[in-house]
């Protein structure tokens, strides 16, 4: 008996300490983003973000949505986040870089960033039509259908060869 209980802590240690590391980078807000990405000779990609509706998602939910968590997880990073994680990230951002993107501290560095392998390495995200869904779906109350390679023409912000 005192065999098994020791294999099932030991067990439950060793799965429950790789969900414990399996977040290891921090959010770190757009603001951090646009400091490489808001020029126009790199794509400026913070600048079409900024203009477009996920930058305003937020600020699109009216009354009691404000805070009601079921509207924040889709139109606000911070709220589908482990607060935990949560750097210089705000709000008010709406749906910002590093929901698609996933957290920004470990590859925020130029050093990283040359290198698309290293970048994915440190926890960027490439996103596709899946993560999209995640929010884009018949679970909202607004949902009005989803065409992914046309909304996807709406919010390109490519990085120039």
């Amino acid at each position: 008996m005192y065999i098994k209980s020791l294999l099932v802590v030991c067990f439950l240690f060793f799965v429950g300490g790789n969900f414990m590391n399996a977040q290891e980078y921090d959010y770190i807000g757009a603001a951090k983003c646009k400091m490489c990405h808001n020029k126009s000779a790199t794509g400026a990609q913070y600048k079409i973000w900024s203009q477009n509706a996920h930058a305003k998602a937020y600020e699109s939910l009216v009354g009691d949505e404000k805070n009601d968590p079921k509207c924040l997880k889709c139109h606000t990073t911070v709220g589908h986040v482990d607060p935990n994680f949560i750097a210089t990230l705000k709000v008010e951002e709406g749906v910002s870089c590093e929901s698609c993107h996933g957290p920004g501290s470990g590859y925020k560095s130029n050093s990283v960033m040359k290198s698309r392998e290293k970048s994915i390495a440190k926890g960027l995200i490439i996103p596709d039509e899946k993560l999209c869904k995640t929010c884009h779906n018949e679970e909202s109350p607004h949902y009005k259908g989803f065409n992914y390679e046309e909304y996807l023409k709406q919010i390109a912000h490519p990085i120039p060869t």
